[in-house]
């Protein structure tokens, strides 16, 4: 073990490497002319300005929870297995989430003029300018991910637990230490998410509302004052908060998978550690299998699929970490463990992985079939805006609520059959699994806003038409991209939520969770409401920002003579702040809600309690990300159609048409669904997971001075004392 687990934060390296490497390449490519530099300027000081506004309010909050921890971690008694040092490593944690989203916006902001200008030249040209600044992001995330948990497992286990088993308290301090991490990067990520959404689709409805649908004017235009504050959302949005939400998404997984296998007792060749080791590993061989994978995104001619050439890069990558996830479960596990009484084999461990890609992959498709144009879903919004605006509403719903069930059955799947190999470890090693491509998914996903950069840039820069014709090509694709990362980061944070709860109960000593019980099931249902007062506060607040954004487009408008007429520049800059400040404002309430509910529930009712509100936010959340973030996806791809034209009823329809401005109506309600309160919802129900496994130690049930924590096995029983 002492030797194995330097593989770890060497895989993180060699992926910080690659990112500096594609970063450089990317910085030389040629920006365009001087207007398309000031354009990108703009986003680029505008993007920059939102983050450090962030981060000092972040930062007033960091330090005082980094000081509760401190408390707590100093505190003693029966089951407590803490230190003071938990507290370093939730702002270790915090700082990483953060330069995650950071190192994803910064070349975000410079890849997208430079796809502009590249779409001069040719779609792949400008696929292979969009795409590698994409894997920038993803490459950084995920070796900042490995290099943090893996340098820091490795410090503290010498801390803490040199020379002693797998099963020690001093072990469990080790890994209950490490926790901190990923409480820090899960609270940052949420900021992160919910704050960046709030900005980018105020600014997007603003812009759209006033722009396209009052002013008659095209979208992105460069008349619109509101266009560079929809650009700059698009980087602190859909880049630096995804960045942050996954990067949670992966240290989380392989966190719950390590507190999982700790409470595995084998006899292997690396001191009985090979259950703590494998997710950790896993994740390594994955960023590899990513960073091989992205040289083979790519196509060359201009009649070529964009989507295909992404999809080859994303199946390669996850057939890569398949054949060598096998070599690894192999090589590294003994030939039988046993977890809270369940048997299984290494084997078993190899199929639950193999569930967990295939879930991914699932889910992947299913999320692109319900928002890519020109399939059924999309399709019938197109045709019912051709009857008006609450018709095109109304289909979009039904799109979202009709996505959420192949998703719901194959997630259902998922937990089966995983728990059916190797118990909860194999559910958790599935999410491990599926989560082991994130580079790669992430390197798609930040394509998109890329892309969606790079056609505002051309808009406002007035270059020849086939250059917009490339980049919307990629925008369009960017949409589906865009939807299939949130769907696959939903998918992976209902699998590790999961395990997160199978670590909690088994930390707080809980016995069953009977919701026979009155407070229980009361803890269920408040649990099952809180995604949807936190969807509330986040659609309200973009609502609310939007109305201000809406009222300061019109003045200019209204008091800036010559705008229209291209003889006067609009007052960007007040757009800009208009965002940041009600972003910054608006994020707070969603955040406290998700930190402080676990915590409140949690010392005053108890674990029980606790883990039947977390069983409710966990399926509620889950249907609630799916359902919002499909819809969205779909309503914006249905508005894209009619840029080509459409045919409806006979009659052909393009832009300007009455659907059209149906279906802007439906993009713009579709919007903060898409962008801001559905992919919310899996860090939500992530952090209140991590939330509670922290805490766990500290409400856990006890018997005289011995903790629960330290009988084995745990049978968990649900509803009637069904064993799970």
């Amino acid at each position: 073990m002492d030797s194995i687990v330097y593989l770890v934060p060497a895989f993180g390296i060699v992926g910080l490497l690659y990112t500096a490497w594609k970063f450089s390449w990317v910085s030389k490519q040629d920006a365009g002319n001087d207007t398309m530099k000031e354009l990108s300027g703009y986003i680029a000081d505008g993007a920059i300005a939102f983050l450090k506004a962030e981060w000092k309010i972040l930062a007033y909050f960091a330090i005082p929870t980094a000081i509760l921890l401190a408390w707590l971690g100093n505190q003693e008694g029966p089951g407590f297995h803490s230190s003071p040092l938990i507290a370093v490593a939730f702002l270790i944690g915090a700082i990483f989430s953060a330069t995650a989203g950071y190192i994803g916006m910064i070349v975000a902001t410079k890849a997208n003029v430079r796809t502009a200008e590249a779409a001069r030249t040719s779609l792949a040209k400008a696929l292979s300018v969009s795409f590698t600044g994409g894997s920038v992001m993803g490459m950084g995330v995920a070796g900042l991910a490995i290099l943090g948990l893996g340098g820091l497992f490795i410090t503290f286990y010498q801390i803490f637990a040199q020379g002693q088993a797998l099963t020690s308290n001093e072990m469990k301090t080790a890994i209950e230490v490490l926790a901190g991490f990923s409480l820090g990067a899960e609270s940052i990520a949420l900021f992160a998410r919910v704050g960046g959404g709030i900005y980018t689709k105020a600014a997007d409805v603003g812009a759209d509302l006033v722009g396209k649908v009052e002013a008659g004017i095209p979208e992105d235009d460069v008349r619109n004052p509101a266009t560079i504050a929809d650009n700059v959302g698009d980087n602190v949005g859909d880049v630096a908060g995804m960045g942050a939400d996954l990067f949670g998404s992966y240290v989380a997984t392989i966190l719950a998978t390590m507190v999982l296998g700790q409470e595995i007792e084998v006899s292997d060749n690396y001191g009985g550690f090979s259950p703590v080791l494998l997710p950790m590993l896993i994740a390594g061989v994955g960023l590899l299998a990513s960073l091989v994978s992205t040289f083979f995104v790519r196509i060359k001619n201009e009649t070529d699929s964009v989507q295909n050439a992404l999809n080859t890069g994303n199946y390669l990558s996850i057939v890569i970490t398949f054949i060598t996830s096998y070599f690894l479960v192999k090589n590294i596990l003994p030939e039988s463990l046993v977890l809270r009484g369940f048997s299984f084999t290494a084997m078993d461990v190899f199929y639950s992985i193999i569930v967990g890609l295939v879930v991914g992959t699932l889910m992947s498709i299913i999320t692109e079939y319900y928002t890519a144009m020109g399939k059924r879903p999309v399709d019938s919004i197109v045709q019912k805006s051709g009857t008006g605006h609450a018709t095109n509403i109304i289909g979009g719903l039904a799109v979202g609520m009709e996505s959420t069930v192949l998703p719901i059955l194959v997630l259902a799947a998922g937990i089966y059959f995983s728990y059916f190999f190797a118990g909860i470890y194999g559910v958790s090693i599935a999410a491990a699994g599926m989560m082991a491509t994130t580079a790669m998914q992430l390197a798609i996903d930040a394509f998109g806003p890329i892309a969606d950069n790079a056609g505002g840039i051309a808009e406002m820069s007035q270059l020849p038409a086939e250059v917009r014709e490339r980049t919307d090509n990629l925008d369009a694709v960017g949409n589906t991209t865009a939807a299939t990362g949130k769907g696959f980061a939903i998918a992976s944070a209902a699998l590790t939520s999961l395990a997160l709860f199978a670590a909690f109960v088994g930390i707080s000593g809980i016995t069953q969770i009977d919701i026979y019980k009155a407070d229980v099931l009361a803890g269920l249902f408040v649990g099952g409401m809180i995604p949807f007062i936190f969807s509330a506060l986040c659609i309200s607040a973009v609502g609310k920002a939007a109305m201000e954004m809406v009222n300061e487009v019109r003045r200019q408008f209204r008091e800036i003579p010559g705008i229209m007429e291209y003889k006067a520049k609009p007052e960007y800059e007040k757009c800009v702040a208009i965002s940041t400040e009600a972003s910054i404002r608006q994020m707070m309430l969603p955040g406290a809600i998700a930190l402080s509910v676990p915590v409140i529930v949690g010392f005053i009712m108890g674990p029980e309690v606790l883990g039947g509100l977390l069983a409710g936010v966990t399926v509620s959340g889950v249907l609630m990300g799916i359902f919002q973030s499909n819809a969205g996806g779909a309503w914006d791809n249905a508005k894209k159609s009619f840029e080509k034209g459409v045919l409806i009823d006979g009659v052909t329809y393009k832009k300007g048409s009455e659907p059209h401005k149906a279906a802007v109506t439906g993009d713009t309600v579709g919007d903060p669904f898409k962008d801001t309160s559905g992919p919310s919802m899996n860090i939500l129900i992530k952090l209140m997971s991590i939330v509670s496994l922290v805490i766990a130690p500290y409400i856990a049930k006890t018997d005289g001075k011995v903790s629960h924590v330290e009988k084995a096995p745990i049978v968990m029983k649900v509803v009637a004392k069904k064993s799970v």
